[in-house]
Parts: structure tokens; sequence; C-alpha cells
């Protein structure tokens, strides 16, 4: 047992290493998600239920099929089950028999139960794919995200050593006397401004790898490493479709839209087959069945012979006596097979029920379903709804993001400029501490900016293609 122990130990041990220690891509996130996530399992238990379901309402078409085996010991006066009469001993009896049943008609309450119940269970699937939508779509934008973090922190390195090493040059021109002392000491404020800058931009990065590892359901490990995108290759061509094509390609390929559609027409079917428990049910049965008692007894001829009954006849001759052939029998017992073998009985018959009066279980049924029937269409109108709601929301976040990732650009460029510009000037003299900070700060505010930008509009067009049903990485 404890090499069973040390083996599974060994095993978890190892599977746990290779993922905390291991370098992920976007596609292993998501595959450890989708297998992980505890919203995505409950989503396939309610789909396995629903298939559970339907299968249980195609078994009522077979015929139903019971046995039953009853054995007793009585004591006092009590009825004897092979004459029917009271007897005061003790007996030992036993009751065999097997009954079958099957519907010919009910309504069509069975099919459209069916049908009813299969419709619900294509609905649970669209729920277990749209789960695992949801959660390819969560992990997509949170690895991206941190992504994002892990580029902000590379810029922010990147922006520490050039202040670095501005403070080095400076300190040796201070030493010479060739440089105010207030230059030198702005630019190594600014220099703890960057190292602040890269202090925040690892936290982010690490707050960024954890939610991911939390959508994964993995302990978080500073260890796990992500594999980089580099933010340059990300797509900046604008997006082609509008917002219509969009919202009209959801509602072909979504898979909670298919969902809701499924659902309302399981609705009309469980209408339909509540509707038929006010019919007639038709049904055929059968059975047998035999019984054991340990009072049954027979009786069994055992010889005959002439006896005078104590009568007599008058005849001339004088009375004569009467004689007469007696019988002698013995009771003995029956065996337990003679008696499983002759009281054997059959029975087949015809069925008819008429629901007449239940309490008005069945009308009532009936409304409700009816309710729930209206519910359902709610629902699905409301999806629409809804759906085309956010398929505008997103293509407006989507139009924004593209005109900042345009206009950003722009800034970057213009910026790169004026501080190459302002970096000659100053390393000549010309140029204040004061005016290089600022527009060192212009240019790597407008790196960080652009960075963000061109993730946020990476992300928005993944919410649409999420929309359009063709999720891809």
């Amino acid at each position: 047992m404890r090499f069973l122990f040390l083996f599974l130990f060994v095993g978890i041990s190892s599977v746990y290493s290779q993922t905390s220690d291991s370098t992920l891509n976007l596609q292993q996130c998501i595959e450890i998600a989708i297998q992980n996530n505890l919203t995505v399992k409950r989503s396939e238990l309610e789909m396995e239920r629903g298939r559970v379901y339907w299968q249980q309402q195609r078994a009522y078409l077979l015929p139903t099929f019971n046995g039953s085996v009853n054995h007793g010991l009585s004591t006092g006066r009590s009825l004897d089950p092979f004459t029917n009469t009271y007897l005061n001993q003790q007996i030992t009896s036993a009751d065999y028999s097997a009954n079958a049943n099957l519907i010919l008609f009910n309504g069509m309450t069975i099919q459209n139960s069916i049908r009813q119940t299969s419709l619900a269970y294509q609905a649970g699937k669209m729920d277990f794919e749209q789960a695992k939508n949801d959660i390819t779509l969560n992990v997509i934008t949170t690895y991206l995200q941190a992504i994002n973090n892990s580029d902000l922190l590379t810029l922010a390195n990147n922006q520490l050593e050039v202040s670095k090493q501005q403070v080095q040059r400076l300190q040796v021109m201070k030493d010479n006397g060739a440089v105010k002392p207030s230059d030198y000491f702005d630019v190594r404020g600014q220099q703890s401004t960057d190292q602040l800058s890269v202090i925040n931009a690892n936290n982010s990065l690490e707050a960024s790898k954890l939610n991911l590892l939390m959508l994964m359901n993995v302990p978080f490990s500073k260890n796990i490493k992500l594999q980089r995108i580099d933010a340059a290759q990300l797509p900046s061509t604008k997006f082609s479709e509008t917002a219509d094509d969009v919202y009209s390609a959801a509602l072909s390929n979504l898979p909670t839209v298919k969902a809701s559609e499924l659902r309302r027409q399981s609705a009309e079917k469980k209408v339909k087959a509540i509707k038929g428990l006010l019919y007639p049910t038709l049904s055929l049965f059968g059975g047998v069945a035999t019984r054991y008692s340990s009072a049954a007894r027979r009786s069994v001829f055992v010889d005959s012979m002439e006896i005078n009954t104590g009568s007599f006849i008058k005849t001339p001759t004088g009375n004569q006596p009467v004689y007469a052939f007696n019988q002698n029998y013995t009771n003995e017992r029956l065996g337990y097979y003679n008696q499983f073998k002759n009281n054997y009985t059959t029975q087949v018959g015809i069925g008819l029920q008429i629901p007449i009066l239940n309490a008005f279980q069945n009308r009532n049924r009936v409304a409700l379903a009816k309710i729930d029937l209206s519910e359902a269409r709610y629902v699905e109108e409301n999806t629409r709804i809804q759906l085309k709601q956010n398929v505008e929301q997103a293509y407006l976040n989507m139009t924004s993001a593209y005109d900042r990732l345009q206009i950003l650009t722009e800034q970057v460029d213009a910026f790169k400029e004026s501080f190459r510009t302002a970096t000659i000037r100053f390393n000549e003299g010309a140029l204040t501490s004061v005016d290089y900070i600022v527009s060192k700060n212009n240019l790597d505010r407008a790196n960080n900016n652009l960075i963000n930008a061109r993730y946020d509009y990476y992300i928005r067009t993944k919410i649409l293609a999420y929309y359009r049903g063709n999720l891809s990485f």
C-alpha cells in the first residue's frame, strides 16, 4: 500500500512540476482550462444528465416485465392458500408470479416526451460548447493581457536602462564640473521613477498570470512562463465586416442562440406530451403465476373391501343383510414440484384506462407546460436582443480601439523623433534636464499606450470572432 501511495505521489508531483515549470503557449492554456475549469465540468454533467433523461424516455417504448417471489411462515389460525380454508397449524407458503405490460397508445405522450428530451439533450450539448467557448475567450483575453504586461515590463526595463546610461554619463560630467548638479539629480529622479515603473509592470504581469492560472484551475507558480507574442506582429488592419454581418453570423453559429431555440422547441413538445395524458391509455398485459403450501394434501387410494352396512332387505326367505364396497384412502403431502407445476396459471388481456376526474391534475399540468413554453419563447427572444446589444457594443469598442491604435502609432513616431532630437541637444548642453525628462516621459507614455492599444484592438477583434462562431488563436 505504501508503494501505491508513493507511485501516486510521484505521478501527481511530475504532472504538477511539468505544468508549473514549463513554458505554456496559448493553445496549451486553453486545453488545460477546458479540462480543469469547474464551470465547464458542470456544464458537461448537465449535458450527460439530459442524455440520461432522453434514454429513459426511449426505454418507455419497451414493455415492462416484473417478477415477484413471496415466501411466508404462519402459525395459529390462518388461511391455507391452497384450499382457501382456515387451519390452526403452522403453514409454509410461497407465491411466484411474472407480469408484462406494453402500452399500445397513450395519446402520443411517450413519443412526444422522447422528442422533448432529445431536444433538451441537444440544448445541453450547445450549453457545453458555449461553456468551452466562454472559457476559451476568457483564456485568450487573459493570456493576451499577460503578454501585454510582459511587453510593458520589457519596455519599462528598456526605459530604465536609458535612464541608467544618462545617470552614468552625467555622473562623470558632474564630477568634472561640466554639468549642473540639478540636471544630474533630475535624471536620477527620473531613474527612480523608471524603477518604480518596472516594479509596477512586474506586479501587473504576476497578477495577470495569476488570473490566467485561476481560469486554468492550476496552482500559481512564479516559474510558469508564457510564450511571448510580439506586439508589432499583431494585426493592425481594420476589421472588414459590419456589425450586422457579425450579428447574422452569431445567430447561425453561436451555441447559446441554438440552445435557446432548442429549449423552445423542447417546451413545445412538452405541451404535446402532457396533452396526451388527457387521452385514454390502451395497454396489453399478460402474466404467469403459481403457488405452494405446506398444508396441501391429496387423497391416495389404498384398497377396497366389502362391509356390512347394517341394513337389510326383506326377501321371501327372510331378511338379507346389505353389503357394500368401501374404498380406503390416505392423505399424503403434495410435493413442491407437483404444486409448482399443477398450480400454474396464465393470463393475457387488453386494458383501457380512461382519465375521467383526477382533481384536474393533467389539465393543470398542460397549463403549466404552456407557461413554460411562453417563458422559453421569452428567453429565446431576450437572447437575440441581448446578443444584438452585445455585438453592437463589441463592434463599437473595436472601432474605438482601431482609431486609438492609429492615432497612437502616429504619436509614437512623432515622439520618437522628438526624443531623438532632445537627446542630442541635451547631450550637447543645449537643453535643460527638465525638458529632456518631459520628452522622455512623452515617448515612454506613448510607447506604453501603443502596446496597450495593439493588444486591446486584437482582443476586440477576437471578441467579434467569438460572436461569429469562428474563435481561433
